[in-house]
């Protein structure tokens, strides 16, 4: 009996060690906890920003007949490119090729009608040298060349206006570009108030990417350029990220930002221009314009390195090995993986470089350097 007891106790003395064996080794862990750290040093950045952009022509030109009539004839294809001045549409020409004859006849007869009113006009001054017509007769010969006159302006003007609308029913592309799906076939009756326009061409030698800046970006930008016109000609060129999420291979430049304000969004409209001569870009298309931003000599943290508290940015700074809460301020632009701190850090600063958010204030840190050793 004496003999199990005192097993009893020596087995509950033991799994007491062990328990408090584990405790304080458990105690000692959450005094103490091992972060990863960074020294935080001075380097240069290109950060870039990116915005979701509209992609349209350089010149996108909706092409409508200026005469009605029939569709005789589609010169082109849904798709094609075609050449400035190519015709596109043929409408149908007969009743305007009439009308144009009838007009070149008019201008014929007013022709001779003037002539033999010339003709007239010159024959009574001699006669009324002779006597033999009045004053009035060689008034009425001249009035006769004026009305005469009039009536051959009218006529070429009608000429003018018949050969315009001959013209017209060749429907031509004003400018280089692909055209767009045709809604109408040959046989369809259109005039100048249809609806749908014949086809749109656009011209895509060029693109604009029309994309939107938050006010307060705007601002910053226009401060650190002096002026929105240096803004414009200082930044550097612009890429483009396209749908697929490839990257476009040509740069380009911002060209234009709106003078307004959108009131609902509080957004500023920009337009970037790309050069696209293997037409890779299309009209009606979307992207991400990527703006970047390079500074020298700053510091870079990565936001796993931060966290948010009302709109304020913190890090924990490693003060004689324990946690210290930050507050930074960083600079505006950033491309969703680093900060450039504008204020609140300086170089050889130690810093926990993630999981902030799960850091206590004064908690003891084992540091782990990874950066600036």
């Amino acid at each position: 009996m004496n003999n199990g007891y005192k097993t009893k106790m020596i087995f509950a003395a033991c799994a007491l060690c062990l328990f408090a064996c584990n405790g304080g080794r458990d105690g000692r862990q959450q005094e103490t906890a091992a972060y990863r750290t960074d020294t935080v040093t001075l380097s240069s950045r290109t950060l870039r920003s990116g915005y979701t952009a509209t992609i349209r022509g350089y010149q996108t030109v909706e092409i409508r007949p200026q005469v009605s009539g029939q569709i005789t004839d589609i010169r082109m294809k849904e798709g094609d490119a075609v050449r400035k001045d190519s015709v596109l549409f043929v409408i149908d020409q007969v009743p305007y090729k009439a009308a144009h004859d009838i007009a070149v006849a008019n201008v014929k007869s007013a022709e001779a009608v003037l002539s033999t009113a010339r003709l007239v006009l010159e024959s009574n001054k001699g006669l009324l040298e002779e006597e033999v017509v009045s004053e009035f007769d060689l008034q009425t010969a001249r009035n006769e060349v004026m009305e005469a006159e009039a009536k051959l302006a009218l006529a070429e003007a009608e000429e003018k206006s018949a050969r315009n609308n001959l013209s017209y029913t060749e429907v031509k592309s004003p400018v280089n570009g692909v055209a767009s799906m045709i809604p109408y076939r040959v046989g369809a009756l259109v005039s100048s108030t249809s609806g749908d326009p014949l086809v749109t061409v656009s011209d895509d030698s060029r693109v604009y990417a029309y994309f939107s800046m938050a006010e307060n970006q705007m601002l910053d930008m226009i401060q650190r350029y002096g002026s929105l016109k240096h803004a414009i000609e200082e930044m550097p060129e612009v890429e483009l990220k396209m749908s697929n999420g490839r990257m476009y291979s040509c740069k380009g430049h911002i060209d234009a930002v709106s003078g307004t304000i959108d009131e609902s969004t509080g957004a500023v409209s920009l337009r970037a221009v790309f050069p696209n001569k293997e037409r890779l870009l299309r009209n009606g298309g979307s992207g991400t314009v990527l703006i970047p931003s390079v500074r020298e000599n700053c510091i870079v943290i990565p936001q796993a390195a931060t966290y948010e508290l009302q709109d304020r940015i913190f890090v924990y700074k490693v003060v004689d090995g324990k946690a210290v809460s930050t507050r930074i301020e960083v600079f505006p632009q950033n491309d969703g993986k680093e900060y450039i701190v504008e204020s609140g850090l300086k170089a050889g600063d130690v810093i926990i470089a993630e999981g902030a958010g799960l850091v206590r204030e004064g908690a003891v840190v084992e540091p782990k350097n990874t950066r600036g050793e």
